[in-house]
């Protein structure tokens, strides 16, 4: 199991659809949030793309300083990115970092946006698109240990005599995420990817999707791994949970969740159409309307694009729902809270002690010698609290 973490570069805020509470999307807060992710253990963190965030690989590039093993999961956009470009980029984070760069193949879903970037292909053609790029990029990496040039003759790309002189620490290539709820994504996913990312749906409709991605690989003679996309909302008490989640939307009007969801209703992405249907908006606030599934809250979705759901409920129950999606085949999890800061901390001390503990050693970290808490009365060292996890 692998739980990333999240770099807020669209805006960070303590109540969703609103700027009271927001923080600055400075540098400086971006260290300390990818600071904490690899100081509490964090396998890696996602860094956003798109219109809405700062640009994926330059805030990457900017957190390698601060960070000593955590991993980046930066996108690369077909249509943005050249493949010969994005794999010497890749190439050259991977050597710098010391092999810490995963890639999130990103095919955009959002038409009025793609056309902003020069991009006016419908969504068949960007799926075709990014099949051709990432082919073309995981040969030109894989054939650069060896120093061969490639040449490919495509519908949407071509290379003639492709070369990277400087390959990539990890071999033969780092690792490539992708997440795409329609057939082609799942085609695509089944083809070309390392990990397939779901949004967070309901653990029923997971298992359709992983079975669907996993029969499709096999059928090409391929493994692929698991992973999905969820907030979090952990508190010690699952009324303490429920209660930061109708604060996360309390204030939310109604004109602000009409203007998101009409934003969201025009894209073509069947994830994002996915995600819409899991809560009717109309209004709705309540949990009743809004939990979708055992402690699978659906509020997020309101006013934010792409992953919309949030699991909410004390540590046993975050763990037990993590575990729910483990026994499902999935491995990756790609986790976030408002505020990113803080909930990076919440998580990790309210439900890492509740993971096994083949999984909690990987998430110990070198550290000084020295007391956990804070000295009781000058002498007293606070006693290490006792876990029923194995």
């Amino acid at each position: 199991m692998k739980i990333f973490w999240f770099i807020p570069t669209h805006g960070d805020s303590r109540y969703l659809g609103t700027s009271e509470g927001a923080r600055e999307c400075s540098l400086d807060y971006l260290k300390q949030v990818a600071s904490a992710a690899d100081h509490l253990g964090y396998e890696g963190v996602l860094i956003p793309t798109g219109r809405s965030c700062e640009d994926p690989w330059v805030v990457a590039s900017a957190l390698l300083p601060v960070t000593q093993r955590l991993k980046f999961l930066v996108a690369v956009r077909p249509g943005l990115h050249q493949p010969s470009l994005a794999a010497r980029m890749a190439a050259t984070f991977d050597r710098l970092s010391g092999g810490r760069l995963l890639i999130n193949l990103v095919t955009g879903g959002d038409q009025i946006e793609l056309e902003g970037d020069g991009v006016y292909l419908n969504h068949t053609e960007r799926y075709e698109q990014s099949a051709e790029f990432i082919r073309i990029w995981r040969e030109i990496l894989t054939r650069s240990h060896t120093g061969e040039p490639f040449d490919y003759q495509g519908k949407h790309l071509s290379v003639t005599g492709a070369r990277l002189l400087y390959p990539p620490q990890q071999k033969p290539h780092p690792p490539v995420y992708f997440g795409g709820s329609s057939e082609a994504g799942h085609a695509l996913a089944a083809e070309q990817v390392d990990t397939y990312l779901t949004w967070g749906e309901p653990p029923a409709e997971v298992a359709k999707k992983v079975a669907d991605v996993r029969q499709r690989a096999a059928a090409q003679g391929r493994e692929v791994s698991f992973g999905i996309r969820l907030h979090v909302i952990v508190r010690e008490t699952e009324e303490q949970a429920w209660a930061a989640a109708d604060a996360l939307i309390s204030r939310v009007d109604d004109e602000t969740v009409a203007r998101a969801q009409a934003v969201f209703a025009r894209m073509d992405s069947e994830g994002q159409r996915r995600m819409a249907a899991l809560h009717a908006t109309g209004g709705k606030r309540s949990r009743a309307d809004l939990e979708i599934s055992p402690n699978l809250w659906a509020g997020v979705g309101l006013v934010r694009g792409g992953a919309g759901t949030a699991l909410v409920g004390n540590p046993q129950q975050v763990a037990a729902r993590i575990q729910a999606y483990a026994d499902l085949g999935l491995d990756n999890f790609v986790l976030s809270g408002y505020p990113h800061l803080e909930e990076a901390y919440r998580f990790a001390e309210l439900v890492f002690p509740l993971l096994p503990q083949r999984l909690r050693d990987g998430f110990s970290r070198p550290g000084l010698n020295g007391p956990l808490g804070e000295v009781v009365g000058n002498q007293y060292v606070p006693p290490v609290p006792r876990t029923s996890a194995s």
